[in-house]
């Protein structure tokens, strides 16, 4: 039934032509309120950003709603796809139209999602968050402090994702006639320093048994406990000086 609605939507949309530009398919799946994939008659898969817009994330305040009211703009007729671009992640960047309805502005003209400073080239989609902002429709219908701006909200969750720095650790002296392969058992080593050159330096992961990032462990653990040991000691030794 599906490969039967290609000619037919080719005639309904005559002047435009179906090429590698121009998707036509049906709606299989939606992730959120621009994004969702679309069956080919080829049995392929693409995934779809809607160009010019950006939706709530999945973990922002109106995420659901927005990505409900994309289903049902979708639901309304014929899905085509115009491809503009294809971003970073391999979607298909394009003006999506469901029969009559330009899916991409109507979003924003309700107020499910919001123009993109970055990416918008129609001035249309400018007006129409105006217009759903002055009427306080969909997401703008929320306090103001709810209504962040996803590019802001990925920004503000990137920097706070980031790795708190570590202060570096003391590097262990190089061993003498150190060379790659001219030992490989934990009963060859003479020191724990030099298997752990083997294991940083070589790969040699055989070293490490267990994966913990502890090569020869007879031969490092004594050493890490002795270590700790006198960490002990000298808290302990500085504890009784403040009393």
């Amino acid at each position: 039934m599906f490969r039967l609605l290609v000619p037919v939507l080719f005639l309904l949309f005559g002047c435009e032509q179906v090429s590698s530009d121009l998707l036509l398919g049906r709606v299989v799946g939606i992730a959120d309120g621009d994004t969702f994939t679309l069956l080919l008659a080829e049995s392929r898969t693409v995934r779809i950003r809607l160009d010019q817009v950006d939706a709530p994330e999945r973990a922002q305040a109106w995420s659901r709603q927005s990505q409900e009211m994309l289903a049902r703009l979708l639901r309304t007729g014929p899905v085509r796809v115009r491809v503009e671009d294809t971003d970073r992640y391999g979607r298909s960047v394009g003006r999506v139209y469901a029969g009559a309805v330009d899916v991409n502005l109507t979003m924003v003209e309700q107020g499910g999602a919001w123009a993109y400073p970055q990416y918008v080239r129609d001035r249309a989609f400018v007006h129409a968050e105006e217009r759903a902002r002055r009427a306080r429709r969909g997401l703008w219908s929320m306090p103001e402090r709810q209504t962040v701006a996803p590019w802001e909200f990925r920004r503000t969750r990137s920097a706070h994702a980031r790795p708190a720095r570590v202060s570096p650790t003391r590097r262990a002296e190089p061993v003498e006639d150190f060379a790659c392969g001219a030992k490989a058992q934990c009963s060859q080593m003479n020191s724990c320093e030099e298997a752990n050159q083997y294991l940083r330096v070589c790969g040699l992961t055989r070293l490490d048994r267990d994966g913990d990032g502890t090569p020869c462990e007879a031969l490092c653990r004594p050493a890490m406990v002795e270590a700790n040991s006198d960490t002990n000691r000298v808290g302990v030794a500085a504890a009784e000086a403040s009393r």
